[in-house]
């Protein structure tokens, strides 16, 4: 693989009576756009992003867990939702659920996920994931890395 082919990955929080993955995968391969994101570090990420990078889709505030994978579908472009030119957003497609959802407490108590942006710092709604806390969370799952 060349290095610029390589995959990053993300994880995207959403409180589910706002957005949830069920909505999420209502989209289909059209996907949706991450829209409303209003923190320039989340924004920031999102404009890291390329086609093809996975993320975790997490129910925040009721649930609290990851319950799914989504694919960037399009780069970060301007935010729909305001004519502010400072909101980007991508926009993301489902790919898969877990086959069992990992909670924020399975997280912080996981070996090797100490140092995870949503273990220590769970109010940022677009955060990076590193390759190693992504085999673990997908183990945890019971979906293949």
């Amino acid at each position: 693989m060349e290095e610029g082919d390589r995959v990053n990955r993300w994880l995207f929080k959403s409180e589910p009576d706002t957005w949830s993955w069920d909505q999420q995968v209502a989209k289909g391969a059209e996907g949706e756009e991450w829209h409303g994101v209003r923190n320039y570090q989340a924004r920031n990420n999102m404009r890291a992003m390329k086609v093809g990078d996975l993320g975790f889709f997490y129910h925040s505030n009721i649930g609290k867990e990851i319950v799914g994978i989504v694919e960037v579908c399009r780069e970060s472009q301007p935010d729909s939702t305001t004519d502010d030119p400072r909101w980007d957003c991508v926009m993301i497609r489902a790919v898969r659920p877990l086959l069992r959802p990992v909670t924020l407490e399975d997280c912080k108590v996981a070996p090797g996920l100490e140092a995870m942006v949503l273990v220590n710092s769970s109010r940022l709604s677009v955060q990076p994931v590193s390759p190693r806390e992504w085999e673990i969370v997908c183990r945890m799952g019971g979906v293949d890395p």
